[in-house]
């Protein structure tokens, strides 16, 4: 990596949250809705570029996200926020738009395998029901971003292509138009190199196409793909407040890297991010009573940097 990594020279570098959808739904406890709102309130008002509030999938799937849409139509929106949400076909796409969400997300996996175990489709199936989502919203000028899951590594077949995730990446972007492409380190199976790689590749192909990564810190190393993606020309990167989150395909592992750890470590280096760490770690705080358990987040453990502590009283 080059010295300006270490040097962000004030880069803008945006975080977007996606600890109340990828996050909560994961979650064994049903938040409140009123809870919910709150905690997207909470995290508008922290600088961060996106939030993804949510997912219209069956509340039989995901019973945690059962009350999108008051959630979205409801929470206090702040100008320059993006709000988005996950849809996997065309009546979720339908209820998002109906609920003013400002993007919708769409979802499939650049491995056969793993499209086939969470979605139980083949990528080409889903394709095709996502092009379905385009057609039905294109006269409404919402954006459109897609997520490709596993673009790092599959955890049942290895390593996948990179080609393959570049065509993938070509049909939505060239073919649909698609506003945004997310690339997901779904089980933490990414390194720096293969980032960087990827990274400029697709940057090299679509430089005007807004490029997420979304990367799980299941190895240790979340903070080190960032890094690495931001030498490549990445500046947008999904993360989640107290570190929630995670995939049934690796179990026991931590879940999204921590939103709070992010910023904490990049404005060290230099970089814009925008982030009042205050307010987001007074977000995150309130997790762990609201979800029943300990959270990742090493920040809210050992606080900032410079969070310094008194000397104890028999010192001399």
């Amino acid at each position: 990596m080059s010295s300006q990594v270490w040097q962000g020279q004030n880069k803008r570098i945006y975080l977007q949250e996606v600890g109340t959808r990828d996050g909560l739904q994961a979650e064994k406890v049903f938040v409140p809705t009123e809870n919910k709102i709150g905690l997207v309130n909470a995290l508008s008002d922290t600088g961060l570029a996106k939030i993804e509030v949510t997912a219209f999938v069956s509340p039989k799937a995901i019973p945690a996200l059962r009350d999108a849409e008051q959630v979205l139509r409801e929470i206090k929106r702040v100008p320059g926020v993006v709000y988005t949400a996950l849809v996997p076909n065309v009546r979720g796409a339908e209820r998002a738009v109906e609920s003013r969400a400002d993007e919708l997300n769409l979802v499939m996996s650049a491995s056969e395998s793993h499209n086939l175990s969470n979605l139980r489709m083949t990528r080409q199936q889903s394709f095709s029901g996502l092009v379905e989502v385009v057609k039905a919203v294109q006269t409404t000028g919402i954006a459109i971003n897609v997520s490709l899951s596993c673009a790092f590594g599959c955890p049942m077949e290895g390593d996948v292509p990179q080609a393959d995730v570049l065509d993938w990446c070509r049909r939505y972007v060239e073919e649909l138009g698609t506003t945004g492409v997310t690339l997901c380190d779904t089980t933490g199976m990414a390194y720096p190199p293969q980032v960087a790689e990827l990274t400029a590749s697709f940057r090299a192909r679509w430089p005007e196409t807004e490029l997420t990564l979304h990367f799980h810190n299941t190895r240790g190393m979340g903070l080190a793909n960032v890094l690495a993606a931001i030498d490549a020309g990445a500046d947008r990167f999904d993360a989640s407040f107290g570190g929630i989150g995670g995939c049934p395909y690796a179990p026991g592992a931590s879940g999204n890297v921590c939103t709070e750890e992010i910023a904490h470590a990049l404005a060290l280096m230099g970089y814009d991010t925008q982030v009042d760490l205050a307010l987001l770690l007074a977000a995150a705080h309130q997790l762990p009573a609201l979800i029943g358990h300990d959270v990742p987040s090493q920040i809210l453990k050992a606080g900032r940097r410079l969070d310094l502590h008194p000397q104890p009283a028999d010192f001399s």
